[in-house]
């Protein structure tokens, strides 16, 4: 099978490299541009990239896959399949139709729910106890192909958008492997999603993240801050105020007591943690990152710095 492989995160590497390690025959890479990155503003491959040059495959990397030059070179490998998992871009009808078995998305969510860009993310922070992924074959909406294959993928309530992605990026890799053969053999089944309004149906869209959308509001419930937190582990991480200077806030955990107070106060401190008053219950903090510092836990943050009782964290 000849194959072109569209993808930019680590776990498309990871899908990506099962596939050639299958005995596909990877044909391309194609892949979003290298970038900046940290303070040094060193370029960085993207991690499809990366592996590509590994396994030797070739690598393509257009700004904007839906120009016709794109199409063209693409064109050019003849492919019978093409894979995609989280590249990130809109791909244009020329292209889902190029190949003889259509464009297989591998989608990081039991579809049609968490269509979008951020399945994995929206799944911990809306409180979802189970997840998966789904192969389907792509067509001009967003994530709204035929369904072919779904694999179920349970959250524990201590996966980050880390872990929970290391788990979806290997049942991804096996689903995926499946779901090639089924079509190789013709005995592949297509099943239609529901119609879902994914503009207005935020339960169901999982919209991009942004940076802006780490910042607690301490009004809200500490369970849904708690889910926010990990959520958006690694990126684009939650984060408040303290003394002035940006505080991510890695892992933390609810207890269950309704002091009196402010949202954002400080009510309790230990050796281990601190506690804040939320809109309900307390968010106990136990792994931080003061702006310009290492990550640490907060027995160490404690150590060095003094947290009074009567503080508040937020704006």
């Amino acid at each position: 099978m000849k194959i072109i492989f569209m993808g930019t995160p680590e776990l498309a590497a990871y899908i990506m490299e099962a596939i050639a390690n299958a005995g596909h025959n990877i044909v391309l890479a194609v892949t979003q541009c290298d970038k900046p990155k940290g303070r040094g503003k060193k370029i960085q491959f993207p991690p499809v990239k990366e592996k590509a040059m590994t396994l030797g495959i070739p690598v393509y990397q257009p700004e904007k896959i839906k120009k016709e030059e794109c199409v063209r070179e693409l064109l050019k490998y003849e492919p019978e399949m093409i894979v995609v998992a989280a590249y990130g871009q809109i791909l244009p009808e020329s292209i889902l139709t190029m190949a003889k078995y259509g464009c297989i998305n591998v989608h990081a969510s039991l579809l049609p729910k968490y269509r979008g860009a951020a399945p994995i993310q929206w799944a911990i922070i809306n409180g979802e106890k189970e997840t998966g992924v789904t192969t389907m074959k792509m067509d001009t909406g967003i994530d709204t192909g035929d369904m072919i294959d779904k694999t179920v993928v349970s959250i524990t309530e201590e996966d980050t958008g880390q872990t929970l992605s290391d788990k979806l990026m290997k049942a991804g890799a096996s689903l995926i492997l499946e779901t090639i053969k089924k079509l190789e053999k013709g005995t592949a089944v297509f099943t239609k999603q529901n119609d879902i309004k994914q503009e207005t149906d935020d339960s169901t869209y999982a919209k991009l993240l942004k940076k802006e959308m780490g910042k607690i509001d301490f009004s809200m419930p500490a369970e849904k801050i708690e889910r926010l937190i990990r959520g958006l582990n690694p990126w684009p991480a939650a984060y408040t105020n303290y003394q002035g200077r940006t505080l991510k806030i890695w892992k933390a955990f609810v207890k269950e007591e309704e002091p009196e107070g402010e949202f954002g106060e400080i009510v309790e401190v230990t050796k281990d943690s601190f506690s804040v008053k939320t809109g309900k219950n307390l968010l106990c903090i136990t792994e931080l990152q003061m702006e310009g510092k290492k990550r640490m836990d907060t027995r160490a943050f404690l150590s060095g710095v003094k947290v009074s009782m009567g503080e508040r964290l937020g704006n």
